[in-house]
Parts: structure tokens; sequence; C-alpha cells
């Protein structure tokens, strides 16, 4: 399957043949309403800036799991997939179980806290008093979701889950028909989703006792348990949460001198990543990508690590 295109508008074929071999890039993002759509603007701008031949627009789509399936059908050439949901998709496990993907990492470029985030007037003050209370999992088909639902059952709780995108449930907190929702983080800080609901509506984050989260460092082996420090947002101390990196994928199908382009002028990048995602500010994304990647390297990526002298482990290395 070809998961690039070469497409010609009107103008262009007028243009001559140098302008005829732009080739455009559908990234697979996430809800518009996120950080993380800001930072894959950011992404594109980036690519068509300073790749030459290559033109990128963004596609907001209902993040990581959406973003594997538009892949697979050929709808996106890559996108953000979660480090976790990565290594289910490409080995066909959990929810992939019998339906491997074709998936290789280009990068990762940060972890994401996943935060418990519900109304203060909601009369919830742990994890299991969110049995039979209105509450989202995460935005639908995302991540997020997929991941809450697999802690919770691993830690044996509950809740009344409600469906829906992250902009109607973020309308829903707010009206206090839902009392709150599981959002990835930018890095330590809350998401802009969550701002925006804290700009009406007081929040308390609700975290992760010491012993489920020594259950989730025992049983969730695809998952890490971090530690975010007070100041996650003005007032809110110090907490336990269970985490995941977030990176880009794409199918080893993808031409290898596009992914080297692309992944070049993201790691050359010292500002622009940073302006739209504040905690970004000072990261090495290559020694991000070290830590947290879970599957091999699109060989166009790993070209460029090789080049830096950077010596990959094992579990990224390319397929032969």
């Amino acid at each position: 399957m070809k998961h690039f295109a070469y497409a010609f508008l009107g103008s262009t074929l007028l243009a001559g043949p140098l302008a005829a071999q732009e080739t455009d890039l559908l990234i697979g993002s996430v809800s518009a309403s996120s950080s993380h759509y800001a930072y894959f603007v950011a992404v594109g701008q980036l690519i068509n800036e300073n790749a030459e031949g290559l033109r990128a627009s963004v596609v907001e789509t209902g993040g990581t799991m959406d973003n594997v399936r538009r892949m697979a059908r050929g709808q996106v050439d890559f996108g953000t997939v979660t480090t976790n949901v990565q290594r289910h998709a490409a080995e066909g496990t959990n929810e992939f179980e019998g339906n491997a993907q074709d998936l290789t990492l280009l990068w990762v470029y940060t972890g994401a806290p996943q935060n418990v985030v519900v109304r203060a007037d909601a009369d919830v003050d742990s994890l299991e008093d969110l049995k039979e209370v209105r509450f989202n999992p995460g935005m639908r088909g995302s991540a997020t979701e997929a991941t809450t639902e697999a802690v919770f059952e691993t830690l044996g709780l509950s809740a009344d889950f409600v469906r829906g995108s992250t902009t109607d449930i973020v309308g829903m907190i707010k009206d206090n028909r839902v009392a709150g929702y599981v959002k990835s983080g930018a890095g330590n800080k809350l998401d802009g989703s969550t701002m925006d609901i804290a700009t009406s509506t007081d929040i308390s984050i609700l975290g992760l006792t010491d012993d489920q989260a020594e259950t989730l460092r025992s049983e969730m082996p695809d998952i890490s348990v971090v530690d975010v420090p007070e100041g996650a947002a003005d007032g809110l101390p110090a907490y336990t949460a269970w985490s995941f990196g977030v990176g880009v994928a794409a199918p080893s199908t993808m031409d290898e001198d596009v992914v080297y382009q692309v992944v070049k002028v993201i790691m050359e990048d010292k500002e622009a990543q940073a302006n739209a995602m504040s905690s970004l500010k000072g990261m090495n994304l290559a020694d991000v990508t070290l830590q947290y990647g879970t599957i091999p390297l699109h060989p166009g990526a790993a070209r460029w690590f090789e080049e830096q002298g950077i010596e990959l482990p094992e579990k990224l290395k390319p397929a032969e």
C-alpha cells in the first residue's frame, strides 16, 4: 500500500516540472482542543519551510487509535501514536490481538502523564470514589481511553463511563453533567483543555496510591508510573499518575528519503516545537526517543540517528 501521495494541483502543473515533484503528506494528529494539536501544526510548518519538495497538512483526528486505523487505510501518511499502543499494534497484542499493524517509529516528543481530572465539588477524593460516577475515560478512540480502561480493570476500579470528543466532554464537565475525565498532560503541566475547564470550574487531580502504583508497575509493563511535581497548575500538589510516551509512527512502506527529511527537520529544530508546547523547552528529542521508544525505527529515521553517531538499542533497530 502506498502511504504518501504525489498531489498535483492545477497551478502546480502550470508551474513546471520542478514544482510538480512536490510530495503531499497528511499528518494524523489529535483533537484541535488539545495542546498536542498545536505541536503538530508546528511540525507541519517546519516541514513546509525546511524540507525541500515536501508539503505537509495536519489532519484533526481522534488520536492514537484513530491514527493507527487511518494509516492502515492509507488515509494519513504518519501520525501520533502513544508508545504503549505502538508496541501492542506492532506485536498484535491487547486490542490488536491477531491483527498486527505495520508500524515503525519516527520519533518520540514527550512523556504524557495521564491526569485524572475531576470537578472539586464532585465529592470524589480517590479513584475508588469514581464508582457509579459519570466520568470520561479519555477522548473516544484515543490511547488515553484504551489505557484508562486497562488501568481500571487491572486495579479493580469502575465508573459510569461517558464517551465523547474532548470538546464535548469539556463542555459537559463545565455544565456539571460529567464529573471529570482523563487527559494526557503536556509534560508535567496540565493540558490546554484542562486549563480551559479550570478557568470557570475548580478542579482536583486524583493520584494513584502507593499500592496502586506498585500494581501497575508489576502488571502493566507497557506503561510507566511517574511522580508529577507540584505546580502542574497553580495550587496543585504533587501526585502520582500512569504515563506513556507520545510519539510519531508511520508504516514501513513510507519512503525512506521522505522520512529522513522529516526526522532531520524535527531533530534540528531548536525553537518552533518548544514554542508550540512549552514543556519541550530544553528537551533533546533524540534522547526522549531513545528513552520512550518501544518499536523499531523506520529506516529513514534510523539513518538520521546513525549519522549522529547515536548507538541504537536493540528494540529500536530497524527490522532487517
